[in-house]
């Protein structure tokens, strides 16, 4: 069994500038505009309808984003209903194939929930944890063994076994997705996703989520 931590990819995401002229050209559609505009005018026109609340028009640019997380957070990536998905399927997926090294991955849980494995109380859960995983590893591998198809042997994998899912949203579904995900009362596993994504886009764009504050 191979336990790693959470990591993000972007698949697809367009230049800044190039995002903010084709959105530019787009919204003055709706003041017909175009006149006003220049070669600096666009990230001060977005900037100002943002403020206003027409995030209409950034919905016609998208990001596509490879998340690596445990199959509990994916469940609840996947409630987010103006997005498109592609997830690893264990149906498909025999993990006793040699490129998955004949083994399960799960997502380690020490990570979201920052246990500090020096700390008594958080290094007996652990245990608990790592023998549930184990555990499970074996019973899969067991149920293969004895004939069961993979889309059988899976109802005995943890929720915190690794998947991988490709998610495309526009760019206001995105801000609304760091909203919910981001805030104090998500899960700690959906927050540690969530904030890899969220710190990329805003290095990457920040007009479009600079503005967005959550708790530390």
């Amino acid at each position: 069994m191979q336990n790693i931590q959470p990591y993000i990819e972007i698949i697809s995401m367009n230049d800044y500038n190039d995002i903010l002229k084709k959105l530019e050209k787009i919204g003055r559609v709706c003041y017909k505009s175009e006149s006003k505009m220049t070669d600096e005018s666009a990230e001060r026109f977005i900037g100002n309808i943002l403020k206003r609340g027409h995030e209409s028009v950034i919905e016609h640019e998208s990001i596509t984003v490879r998340m690596v997380c445990d199959r509990g957070v994916s469940h609840e990536i996947v409630r987010h209903r103006i997005a498109s998905y592609s997830q690893e399927s264990t149906r498909y997926c025999n993990y006793a194939d040699e490129k998955f090294d004949r083994q399960i991955t799960v997502i380690d849980l020490a990570g979201g929930f920052h246990y500090d494995l020096n700390n008594e109380k958080d290094k007996a859960l652990y245990h608990v944890w790592q023998e549930a995983m184990n555990a499970a590893e074996q019973a899969y591998f067991k149920m293969l063994d004895l004939g069961a198809t993979p889309q059988e042997a899976r109802s005995v994998l943890p929720n915190s076994l690794k998947t991988e899912i490709v998610v495309t949203m526009n760019l206001r579904a995105w801000r609304h997705f760091f909203t919910l995900r981001l805030d104090k009362a998500a899960h700690p596993q959906m927050r540690e996703v969530a904030e890899l994504a969220y710190n990329e886009f805003k290095k990457k764009l920040p007009l479009f989520f600079s503005d967005l504050v959550f708790p530390e």
